[in-house]
C-alpha cells in the first residue's frame, strides 16, 4: 500500500544546501515527484513530537528514569534546550557531535537540536578518539555533547583530546557531572521563537558502518526522514497502544527511526530506553514497562532465546521482535516464536536509506526464510552482475537502490561517492542479494570488504591502515571467520620483520590509537607473506580458507 500522509502537502521549496558544501541532494525533478505522491509531507522532523504532544499531551512519552514524562513535558524541554543551545551561540545550520548512551534525554537533545536547526551528528557511545575525531573535522562540528562517563570510560577526557584537535569545536556539553567543561542541564532557557525550518534542508547525520577507510556522513533531510520513520510505524502497526523498547544504541538508524524512537512518536506511543541488553536487564525492562516492540541484532536475538530457559520474566506484553543489523540465520529464525512467544519481523536496511520488512501478515516460512521487501512504492531495486547488469530473476547479484529515503551522496566525500553511487543515481549497496518473485530478499553476503560482527559493521581498509602503524607490522590483512554467536569475528594476519606481538598487544596499540572496542581483533595470526589476486590486491578468500 502506498502510504500517503494525512498532513497538507507544502508548496515545492529548494533546499538552502548545495553540492559545494558536501551535501549531494536528490534531483529537483524527483523531489518533485516524491512531493506530488505524498511521500514527502514538507514536515520538519521536529514536528512529529509538536504534533503528538497538542494532540495529547498527558499521554506518556517517556518511561524510566526518575519519573515518566508526558509528551506535553517532553516538547516544552525539547523547545527549552533548543533556546538553551541557540544562546549558546549555536547557529541553526551547525553541526554538533551527540554521543550519548541510551537514556531518556536522547529525546530531549534530539528534538532539542532538531527545533533549533541545529545539525545533530549522531556516534555510538563505543566510538572513540580516532572516529569521533574524524567525524568532528568532517562535519565542521562546533559542539560536542556527551555523557560524564559510561560504566569506566570517561567522555570528558576523551572531549579534552578531542577539542585540542579539532579547532572548531568551541564547546563540550556534559549529561552528568561536567568536569572541566559545560553542564548539559544548565542550558536550558525559555525563549521567544525559534528557527523556520526548511523540510528540504540536513535534518540529521548518521555515521556509515564502515565500506572503505575511516566512516562516512549520511545526511539525512527533515522530508526523507520523516517518510522513512512514519511509513515504517505503518508497516510495523504501531498504534498509541505499543510501548517501544530501545535496546539497541539510539543513534544507530535502526532503533532510531525503523520505526523506533521517531516512528513511536509519531503515533503517540510510549518509548522506554535500555543501556544493558542483556537478558536479566532486557526481560526485567519489558516486564515492568509492558514493552509491546523492540529491535535487536541477531546474536541478541539467539541469547534472549536461550536465556528464557533460565529468566523469569513475564514477557506477554512483546507483539514483535524485530531482528536486523546482519542475516538471521533460517535456523535462529525458526527458535524466536516458540522461545519467546511473540512475532519476528526481519528487517534489512542500510542508514543510507532503503529498508525491508517482512510484513506481520506473511506467511512463517517467508518470514523466517527472507529479509523482507521494500518499504516504499517509490523504492527502486536493482539486482546486478560484476558488470552492472541486471541478473536473471532469483539469481544473486549486488543491490542497487534509489528511492525517496536513500541519499544521492555521502556527505563531502566525492570521491567515494564517484565509486559508491552509478551515474544516474543508485547506491551500490556492496550487499549480494537474490530476489524473489514476492519482491522479498534474501541477503546471500558481502563484496564490500566488511566484516560484519554482532551488526556492527568493521570496516577492514580502516583496521588495516591502524595495523600498519604498529612498528612491528610489515603487511597486514584483515578478514571475517564465521562465528556461531557474532556471526563473524575479526582475524587480522600479520607479516613482521620481528617478534611476533601478542592479541592483548595489538589490543592495546589499537586502544591507544583511538579505535572503537569493537573494531579490535578477536584472533591474531602470523604469516610469512600475504597471498595475492592476479591484480595484486590481497586475496581475502585465499586467506580466510587458510585461517
Amino acid at each position: 500500500m502506498q502510504y500517503i500522509s494525512t498532513f497538507p502537502v507544502r508548496p515545492t521549496v529548494t533546499s538552502t544546501h548545495t553540492t559545494s558544501d558536501g551535501y549531494v541532494p536528490f534531483p529537483a525533478a524527483e523531489a518533485d515527484a516524491f512531493r506530488t505522491a505524498g511521500y514527502w509531507t514538507g514536515r520538519p522532523l521536529g514536528d512529529l513530537l509538536r504534533a503528538t504532544a497538542r494532540q495529547h499531551p498527558h499521554r506518556t512519552a517517556l518511561l524510566g528514569g526518575d519519573a515518566a514524562r508526558s509528551y506535553a513535558q517532553l516538547d516544552s524541554d525539547a523547545d527549552r534546550m533548543a533556546h538553551g543551545l541557540l544562546a549558546l551561540g549555536i547557529a541553526a545550520g551547525d553541526r554538533v557531535v551527540v554521543q550519548l548512551p541510551n537514556v531518556s534525554e536522547f529525546a530531549t537533545v534530539l528534538f532539542g537540536l532538531l527545533r533549533a536547526g541545529i545539525i545533530p551528528v549522531l556516534t555510538l557511545p563505543a566510538h572513540r578518539r580516532a572516529e569521533i575525531e574524524h567525524l568532528a573535522q568532517l562535519s565542521g562540528a562546533v559542539a560536542y555533547l556527551i555523557a560524564d562517563r559510561l560504566g569506566d570510560f570517561d567522555y570528558r577526557e576523551l572531549a579534552a583530546t578531542v577539542q585540542r584537535s579539532v579547532p572548531t569545536l568551541r564547546h563540550v556539553l556534559v549529561l552528568g557531572d561536567p568536569g572541566t567543561h559545560t553542564d548539559l542541564n544548565s542550558i536550558p532557557r525559555e525563549g521567544d521563537s525559534l528557527p523556520t525550518i526548511d523540510p528540504s534542508d540536513i535534518a540529521l547525520m548518521l555515521v556509515s558502518g564502515g565500506t572503505t577507510g575511516l566512516p562516512k556522513l549520511i545526511a539525512r533531510t527533515h522530508d526523507d526522514y520523516v517518510y522513512n520513520a512514519t511509513a515504517s510505524a505503518e508497516v510495523c502497526g504501531l498504534t498509541e497502544a505499543d510501548v517501544y523498547l530501545a535496546t539497541l544504541p539510539a543513534a544507530h538508524n535502526f532503533p532510531l527511526a525503523c520505526p523506533g524512537i521517531l516512528g513511536t512518536i509519531s503515533v503517540g506511543g510510549a518509548i522506554a530506553f535500555l543501556t544493558d541488553p542483556s537478558p536479566e536487564n532486557a526481560f526485567a525492562a519489558i516486564e515492568r514497562h509492558r514493552v509491546t516492540v523492540t529491535a535487536v541484532v541477531p546474536p541478541l536475538a539467539q541469547l534472549w532465546c536461550a536465556a528464557i530457559e533460565w529468566e523469569d520474566a513475564d514477557l506477554s506484553s512483546l507483539r514483535l521482535l524485530q531482528v536486523g543489523g546482519a542475516r538471521l540465520a533460517e535456523v535462529n529464525a525458526r527458535d524466536v516464536e516458540p522461545a519467546l512467544g511473540v512475532k519476528l519481523q526481519q528487517v534489512f536496511g542500510m542508514a543510507e536509506g532503503l529498508l525491508n520488512y517482512t510484513r506481520l501478515d506473511d506467511p512463517a516460512d517467508t518470514v523466517c526464510t527472507t529479509q523482507g521487501r521494500p518499504l516504499s512504492p517509490a523504492d527502486e531495486v536493482r539486482v546486478v552482475d560484476a558488470d552492472g547488469n541486471d541478473v536473471a530473476p532469483g539469481e544473486e547479484g549486488e543491490l542497487l537502490t534509489k528511492g525517496p529515503y536513500t541519499i544521492r551522496g555521502y556527505y563531502r566525500a566525492p570521491e567515494h561517492n564517484g565509486r559508491a553511487f552509478t551515474p544516474d543515481g543508485y547506491y551500490r549497496s556492496g550487499d549480494l542479494v537474490r530476489r524473489l518473485p514476492s519482491g522479498h530478499l534474501i541477503v546471500s553476503g558481502r563484496i564490500k570488504d566488511v566484516i560484519n560482527r554482532g551488526g556492527e559493521n568493521i570496516s577492514c581498509d580502516e583496521l588495516e591502515e591502524h595495523l600498519l602503524a604498529h612498528p612491528a607490522v610489515r603487511h597486514a590483512a584483515a578478514v571475517g571467520l564465521p562465528d556461531a554467536a557474532l556471526g563473524e569475528k575479526v582475524c587480522a594476519i600479520l607479516v613482521v620483520d620481528t617478534t611476533m606481538p601478542t592479541l592483548a598487544e595489538i589490543k592495546m596499540f589499537l586502544t591507544d590509537r583511538g579505535l572503537a572496542t569493537y573494531k579490535l581483533p578477536d584472533i591474531l595470526r602470523r604469516a610469512d607473506t600475504l597471498p595475492l589476486t592476479a591484480v595484486g590486491k590481497i586475496d581475502k578468500k585465499a586467506l580466510r580458507a587458510e585461517v
